[in-house]
């Protein structure tokens, strides 16, 4: 009996080669890419997997499939994950103040005025919840958003930065110090509250955080590719970082050769630290679309990651209405935001195909993952390209992948 060219997956396979096309003559032939590999997983079957381009263009290195990427804020769904295995085990609750386990974040005030030392500040409206570190409306922000005095005081005391100097508890003492740039649940701000949910996972659960990412998540899926570093026995697998250059082809920002992430960090960030590869990162999507399992191995129950993925931010709004970030890893008109997670709403207002319930995230090199349940859908994307947003690659890629639909 001949199969259908869809074999049971429902999609078409020559429509999806025109992923590989797009990117090799768009992306790759140009140089303004140096990889691609794009994966797309649908009903449990593998239909599209490619690796173009090259993990080191200097060292004319092809990509793999065992290639070491950094992901950036691919990390942050680990981490939710991992605070939200802590509320199943009754330790925390998502409306627990954070500081019953940070004390001296008990009298955070919200910028007025001023600069660092000097700032003004008035009390919070109520206190900052767990859920607010889970879905950004904590009021804390990020380094890099560039938008207030409040950030440019995170600049000067290297907070939250990947590959800084400053650790876990350092930051938690330095954002202390810090206000707020708005009061709890008043608005949505990209920011370190990731990073602050890796804290707590280490003090809650009394050990650290790596150590509990390793022991409840990453050994029971497989992952043994995803770590906080490289370590030398793995460096020939991990890939160069390249950074947009307006005046030409895109230039070497990270040597891998060279790299911090060859050694073991001084900040653990759960925001955005880990290194994983294609085949590592599926494991985590494949239990995240299997309702919280893989393979005989429960990770977290199935109501716990439907609460996860629905919309958290107030009133059911979404990211136009209570964003003021300058930058984060997902689009707004149409998206809001769940417990570590981006979730189309409304996919007319994305101007995007796609399904309302699927959830998402991406990290600042330009890798990208969604998940779709209720097409039992999985799409991987890794490159190593810095900013995220200089292209509209994960646009494209959605356009590709759902128009390859039977």
């Amino acid at each position: 009996m001949t199969q259908s060219p869809t074999s049971g997956h429902g999609l078409s396979t020559a429509r999806l080669a025109r992923i590989d096309k797009l990117f090799q003559t768009r992306y790759l032939d140009t140089k303004r890419l140096p990889c691609a590999v794009t994966l797309v997983e649908r009903r449990g079957q593998i239909v599209h997997h490619s690796a173009l381009g090259y993990m080191d263009v200097e060292r004319q290195r092809p990509v793999g499939d065992d290639t070491i990427f950094r992901i950036y804020s691919m990390t942050k769904p680990l981490t939710s994950i991992a605070f939200m295995m802590l509320v199943e085990d009754g330790l925390v609750a998502l409306d627990d103040p954070v500081h019953r386990f940070i004390a001296q974040w008990r009298d955070l005030g919200v910028y007025e005025a001023g600069f660092l030392e000097t700032f003004r500040t008035r009390r919070t409206s109520r206190p900052m919840r767990m859920v607010d570190l889970l879905r950004h409306t904590s009021g804390l922000t990020y380094d890099f958003q560039q938008r207030t005095n409040v950030d440019a005081a995170y600049r000067k005391n290297g907070l939250g930065q990947v590959g800084g100097k400053v650790g876990l508890d350092a930051m938690i003492e330095g954002l202390a110090k810090m206000p707020l740039e708005f009061s709890p649940g008043d608005s949505w701000n990209y920011s370190v509250s990731t990073d602050v949910l890796g804290y707590l996972v280490g003090k809650i659960s009394g050990m650290p955080f790596e150590r509990f990412l390793r022991e409840r998540i990453l050994s029971p899926l497989g992952m043994h590719d995803t770590d906080f570093h490289v370590p030398e026995s793995k460096a020939s697998r991990f890939a160069a970082c390249y950074r947009f250059a307006a005046d030409g082809p895109m230039h070497l920002a990270d040597d891998p050769q060279r790299s911090p992430f060859l050694r073991e960090p001084t900040f653990i960030s759960g925001g955005g630290g880990l290194v994983s590869t294609m085949s590592d990162y599926l494991q985590f999507c494949r239990m995240l679309l299997n309702g919280g399992s893989l393979n005989g191995v429960r990770i977290i129950s199935p109501k716990t990651l439907e609460l996860m993925t629905a919309n958290h931010l107030p009133n059911g709004e979404d990211l136009t209405q209570l964003s003021i970030s300058l930058f984060s890893e997902a689009t707004y008109a149409g998206v809001g935001f769940g417990l570590g997670f981006a979730v189309t709403l409304d996919p007319a207002r994305t101007l995007l195909p796609g399904t309302a319930g699927d959830f998402s995230w991406g990290g600042m090199a330009s890798t990208y993952f969604w998940i779709d349940p209720r097409e039992e859908l999985i799409v991987i994307f890794m490159t190593q390209l810095m900013p995220s947003a200089t292209y509209p690659l994960r646009r494209e890629l959605r356009t590709l992948v759902y128009s390859a639909f039977e």
